[in-house]
């Protein structure tokens, strides 16, 4: 019986870590897509959202049923509860990296971010895939060095998400009203995905240590 459960518990790491990869292909994908007006790359990663939303509802019905057929405590316990909310994450990540993709689209055959923003954009857009990356690592190693380098990004999307702002609100701004919206949502959306990189970092922090309060100071790592 435990030889099973350990199987499925592998089973469900192994479903976070592709759902982690298909997360790291679309933010990717997504932030070029945004970045060079490729339409085609656009559809493709808000077309291969589902597949992200399919893992996370079977590996979401997997965790459920170990819950109730195998009662873990303690430990095990602890993998499975976190399983659940990493998988939630997950999807939401892959969902904001299809909202970036849909602003591309929208703006197609134009870019969407001005030109006097795109430096700022090209940083988030490299700073959100080593999120995404490092995301899919931590998930396979568990190693912590890589969750604190995880928060540094997301502390870098926090800096240059607040540049966003100040180049909206600065005298020097003469974008339009539909390039305004965009920088603003499409800003928020990688401040968000950060966010969410974080969460799973601090989680896996908390099962390797045990110790929530370890998992909130990730950057002394």
């Amino acid at each position: 019986m435990r030889e099973i459960f350990e199987s499925e518990l592998k089973q469900v790491g192994d479903d976070l870590a592709e759902m982690s990869r298909l997360v790291e292909s679309a933010i990717s994908r997504a932030g070029t897509a945004l970045l060079t007006a490729d339409l085609q790359l656009a559809q493709s990663v808000i077309a291969d959202d589902h597949a992200i939303d399919q893992i996370e509802r079977h590996l979401d019905e997997r965790c459920v049923l170990l819950l109730a057929q195998q009662q873990p405590v303690a430990t095990d316990l602890r993998v499975v509860v976190s399983a659940l909310r990493m998988s939630a994450t997950l999807e939401r990540m892959g969902d904001l990296a299809r909202h970036v993709a849909q602003v591309a689209r929208g703006r197609y055959p134009s870019k969407a971010i001005a030109p006097a923003a795109e430096h700022t954009f090209a940083a988030m857009h490299d700073a959100a895939t080593r999120v995404a990356r490092r995301t899919t690592t931590l998930l396979t190693t568990r190693d912590l060095t890589v969750a604190a380098n995880i928060e540094r990004d997301d502390d870098l999307l926090d800096a240059l998400h607040q540049d966003t702002f100040a180049a909206l609100l600065g005298e020097s701004w003469d974008g339009t009203a539909q390039e305004t919206i965009d920088i603003t949502l499409v800003g928020r959306y990688y401040e968000r995905f950060g966010d969410h990189g974080v969460s799973i970092a601090r989680r896996v922090v908390y099962l390797v240590t045990g110790d929530f309060a370890e998992a909130s100071a990730i950057r002394s790592v």
